[in-house]
């Protein structure tokens, strides 16, 4: 295959008012990482597009706060039609991760279909939250036009999303389950969740809940929060019946929680007595380095708890459904014990799952992926929290090398994301600001390992969760509520899937996303390598110019004092190689001025990329009319770089 050579430039802007950290220039190093590919081999970048279910095909604009499914309406599953499928897909996605599928607590009445009503003072908003399963053998009759015939519905999608080259993704919960749980849709010989318990104890290995024993559980209190904001309802009095009391999902182990709990849940045990220590067979040392196939047989003849032989046949029977992999909430709650267990018996059945997992301890990281067979793990802690600051001017881009190094060996892991259900919207006011701001983010999210990418449903629109819908609060699109999705809404076009109705700001934002998308699931160098330039250039001062940098460092925010040759301290810089395709990314993260420098390519990186001396004419990949020129002297490269506000370049020769 010819060579292609790729520069890539990202520029966008850092608030002229924002107070950016100083820090001294790092030490000159080179630190180049090799993607670790998983057992299974993987020849592209993974694009994850997450979406609520219940929201995407809500056609409603109403979003009255607290409003019913009759006045703020619901999406179903057949709002994913084959065209919905087919943008979606065009967007450059590879998985859609459909959020909330599982039969879950809620408020609505379906005792004609032979389902019990939820009682409002253990349920979460009106809609309820997704993360408090009721069925886990069935998915939640809001999203069917029958309820009576919901699963069937749900069988279609996968279908649909299969012939639409799409891989279908759903959460499983082992954590918590709802205080009501009631399998009603159970296969033969499928006993619920706790139905076989010792309740008068409080812990037992084989009990799948933890027990209060001569407690009943008590409904929180609290002076600001009323069940369905203080709407009657026959079934709100105050009181749940559960006798005994359960521990509550978070681990509280109170017969009343706080209502800052996750009351409306109650904790599954694995085996861990309430002293922490582990009631089941360990993996022996050196399981970390074992395939799964090992794991699998290691597990064979071993006599595990209840609940793991639970959730491993819920899982197994949505992978015969032809559900392609599963988002595992709070993973790190759950012992990596189980998971070995759970995940290589989802492997044996499908080599090509995508397991997700949120997990937020870095020092577990290792043991979730190497241990408990993990494919991905948020990477929030660290990436996403330090664009976050670094969007917000609290703190530089330097990091973003060390973050790197840091997970080196697992960085092929470590799944990218800047939106998701439980954060704040990427265009929202507490985050970036606006979806222009947050674009240099998302280049740097998506470019710089070879992890997967995620996106939440509206945020290729600009999405900025403005809704109040009751339980849930601006900022973050409710998962709680009956809500409609305004920019998402515009994109939707009354069922079209034509982005009809957006503006064109919208229409422009979503083409940038499509084109970087799509680009990043064909490139081979972001499979391939990666090392840093920051520090090259951070150090790479002429001596001419050595006063007129100082003078810009001191001055970064103001734009008189940015000149050519002045790598100032909202820029960040990296390299991504294969065989066949070089990458060089750079990243203006200020809000407000125009870039201008001269950014230096080392003379290793030269060598190693076998380049002549001589001047190369760069082309833009995602706006052709775009040029730049290369300059390779004394083995050494140069590119003089101008970067406007909020926006990106992939240069190419």
């Amino acid at each position: 295959m010819k060579k292609i050579v790729l520069l890539a430039l990202i520029g966008c802007s850092l608030s002229a008012n924002s107070q950016i950290k100083k820090k001294k220039a790092m030490p000159t190093k080179k630190t180049e990482i090799v993607s670790k590919k998983s057992e299974t081999p993987i020849e592209r970048k993974a694009v994850v597009y997450q979406v609520f279910t219940r929201l995407f095909g809500n056609k409603n604009t109403t979003n009255a706060p607290w409003g019913t499914i009759e006045k703020n309406g619901v999406g179903k599953f057949n709002d994913f039609t084959d065209k919905a499928l087919q943008e979606i897909k065009k967007l450059g996605v590879t998985h859609i991760w459909y959020t909330g599928v599982p039969h879950h607590a809620l408020v609505n009445d379906y005792t004609q279909y032979g389902i019990s009503n939820d009682d409002p003072d253990v349920v979460k908003g009106r809609a309820g939250s997704p993360y408090a399963v009721k069925d886990y053998y069935n998915v939640d009759p809001d999203l069917a036009v029958n309820p009576a015939n919901r699963l069937q519905e749900f069988d279609a999608l996968i279908a649909r999303t299969h012939k639409n080259g799409l891989k279908a993704l759903i959460d499983i919960v082992p954590n918590h389950v709802a205080r009501k749980y009631e399998g009603k849709s159970n296969p033969k010989g499928v006993r619920d969740f706790g139905a076989d318990d010792n309740v008068n104890v409080v812990y037992d290995r084989n009990n799948n809940f933890y027990y209060i024993p001569d407690n009943r559980f008590e409904v929180p209190k609290s002076d600001s929060y009323k069940p369905l904001n203080g709407e009657k309802n026959q079934l709100i009095d105050g009181s749940f019946d559960e006798n005994p009391a359960k521990w509550t999902g978070n681990g509280t182990r109170l017969p009343r929680p706080d209502i800052n709990d996750w009351y409306e849940t109650v904790k599954i045990n694995y085996g861990i007595r309430p002293d922490g220590s582990k009631d089941f067979p360990e993996l022996p040392a050196g399981y970390d380095k074992k395939s799964y196939k090992e794991h699998y047989a290691f597990w064979a003849n071993k006599e595990v708890p209840s609940s793991w032989k639970k959730f491993r046949d819920i899982a197994l029977y949505w992978t015969a459904k032809g559900i392609d992999g599963f988002r595992y909430d709070m993973a790190e709650m759950v012992p990596y014990e189980f998971w070995s267990y759970m995940n290589s018996a989802i492997k044996m059945k499908n080599p090509n799952a995508f397991l997700l997992a949120e997990v937020y301890n870095p020092n577990e990281y290792r043991n979730y992926i190497n241990l408990g067979k993990m494919d991905y793990l948020y990477d929030k802690v660290d990436l996403y929290d330090h664009l976050k600051q670094v969007i917000h001017g609290k703190a530089l881009p330097d990091p973003i090398s060390e973050i790197q190094a840091k997970f080196a060996d697992i960085e092929h892991h470590m799944l990218h994301f800047l939106d998701n259900h439980d954060e704040q919207r990427l265009a929202s006011k507490d985050f970036a600001g606006t979806p222009e701001k947050g674009k240099p983010l998302m280049v740097v999210s998506t470019t710089l390992s070879s992890s997967p990418t995620m996106i939440y449903f509206g945020q290729e629109v600009g999405e900025a969760g403005n809704e109040d819908g009751g339980f849930g609060k601006p900022s973050r699109t409710s998962i709680f509520d009956y809500v409609g999705v305004p920019s998402h809404q515009r994109w939707m076009n009354d069922g079209l899937f034509d982005g009809g109705k957006l503006t064109e700001s919208e229409k422009s934002l979503r083409d940038f996303y499509s084109r970087l998308l799509n680009f990043s699931i064909n490139s081979p160098a972001l499979m391939g390598k990666f090392q840093e330039i920051q520090t090259f250039n951070r150090n790479h001062i002429p001596l001419s110019n050595s006063s007129q940098e100082a003078s810009a460092i001191s001055n970064e925010t103001t734009a008189n004092n940015i000149g050519k040759n002045s790598y100032s301290e909202g820029i960040y810089s990296f390299v991504r190689w294969s065989d066949s395709q070089k990458l060089i990314i750079v990243s203006n993260f200020s809000w407000v001025t125009a870039s201008e420098f001269d950014l230096f390519i080392p003379a290793d990186l030269i060598g190693e990329w076998k380049l002549k001396e001589g001047t190369y004419e760069l082309k833009e990949q995602l706006s052709p009319k775009v040029r730049a020129y290369l300059v390779v002297k004394d083995g050494e490269g140069s590119v003089k770089i101008s970067i406007p506000p909020s926006e990106s370049f992939i240069f190419g020769f």
